[in-house]
């Protein structure tokens, strides 16, 4: 049985170009960039030929990169680094401002800081129940408590749902008051276009294995003259912001992903794949009932998360993974959990939907086909779940 990968929000496979180059920096570009020897040399112009690959993608100066393991440490550097600074620089300032339909590696961290003194004020969402900030209640605290405030933190475009957040509006409420605004843009990076230089945005994080790029790589965007407290101590790597010595070899396959995801991106790709996630969405929520969450709002072209009423998640995605059809119930980073999905429920999606929602995102390589035919194994295996239940029941 063919297999059907609709999981990729939680990572792409990487492109045989990107494999290439990975592999050729480990065997031929090995040695430590920081080195001042050829060798070192000839490492260290991998990295910086990536990182002039990385800013073309989102719109950036080179400099303004810091290489980072990934989504997750980038969005804790912003974070972390930004409380720890205003601690020192101006204590006045001792709000961080999020949402509660943040990825993890942004809503988990702000629960921590909470329990450790740092005053966290959770963003209601919009009216389009869609799981996106309501932007009206950020400007009225930035009005009253802007000097209070060290960071605003919304993600760009939800990993579970897809939907979008205005970035734009919320930076030009953020510039205007004087505050700091990062944007947690994993899900956004390499699948849209990206110009930050363009935006009011001070800090961005993303991780290169969402757009075929290699796992264990990302950057953070950090606006020139944008201070932060390092996070990791040993070295002066990425002008003294990360130290450590660097990954080549990943960085390597970052920057050829980059180049990738342009070409593509300049191609029109996100207006075919959207074409591709509305039909696929479209023919199995007709097929089953299913509910689709944000449906009415603006929404990233690869992502579709259906409901399906009185199911269990788990149950459907097992039945799914036998024949062949791989999607996932909300963040990868929790999907061993039985409990339905917190930015579900925080979007008031009723708990007898959100414990049976299932995420299914599309990547560069999925094609019509793929969806035509995951549409039919998705709405074959409702229909058996259904049956199932309806028969214990019954019995019962």
């Amino acid at each position: 049985m063919e297999r059907l990968y609709l999981d990729s929000n939680a990572t792409t496979r990487p492109a045989e170009e990107v494999v290439e180059a990975v592999a050729r920096a480990m065997r031929e570009c090995w040695a430590n960039p920081s080195s001042v020897h050829r060798a070192g040399g000839e490492a260290k112009r991998v990295m910086e030929l990536a990182r002039e690959s990385v800013a073309k993608l989102v719109g950036c100066q080179e400099r303004e990169l810091v290489f980072t393991s990934g989504g997750t440490e980038g969005a804790n550097l912003a974070i972390r680094g930004s409380l720890e600074h205003f601690a020192t620089a101006d204590p006045r300032r001792r709000v961080l401002v999020t949402t509660r339909f943040e990825h993890s590696a942004v809503r988990e961290l702000a629960q921590r800081c909470e329990t450790r003194g740092t005053e966290v004020a959770w963003l209601p969402g919009g009216r389009d129940a869609a799981g996106t900030p309501d932007l009206d209640a950020l400007e009225a605290l930035l009005a009253e408590r802007a000097d209070q405030v060290a960071l605003v933190s919304l993600i760009w475009a939800n990993n579970e749902t897809g939907a979008i957040t205005d970035i734009a509006r919320a930076g030009a409420l953020c510039r205007e008051h004087g505050v700091r605004f990062h944007t947690d843009a994993t899900q956004w990076v390499g699948k849209m276009p990206t110009d930050l230089a363009a935006l009011q945005v001070d800090l961005a994080s993303f991780a290169a294995h969402k757009f075929h790029g290699p796992k264990g790589v990302g950057a953070l965007y950090v606006r020139r003259n944008v201070r932060l407290t390092p996070q990791t101590y040993g070295g002066p790597q990425e002008r003294e912001r990360r130290g450590g010595t660097e990954n080549v070899a990943a960085i390597g396959g970052f920057g050829v992903a980059s180049d990738l995801a342009r070409a593509w991106l300049a191609d029109g790709g996100p207006s075919r794949g959207a074409t591709l996630r509305d039909g696929f969405e479209r023919t199995v929520a007709a097929a089953t009932g299913g509910v689709i969450h944000a449906q009415r709002a603006p929404r990233l072209w690869n992502t579709t998360n259906i409901g399906f009423a009185r199911l269990e998640a788990e149950a459907i995605l097992l039945l799914l993974s036998e024949r062949g059809v791989f999607a996932s119930a909300g963040a990868a980073c929790s999907s061993g959990s039985l409990d339905p999905s917190p930015v579900l429920l925080a979007m008031g999606i009723p708990p007898e939907i959100a414990h049976g929602s299932i995420r299914f995102s599309l990547s560069r390589e999925t094609t019509s086909v793929d969806c035509d035919e995951a549409a039919r194994r998705v709405i074959a295996a409702i229909e058996r779940l259904r049956t199932s239940t309806s028969a214990a029941v019954g019995e019962r």
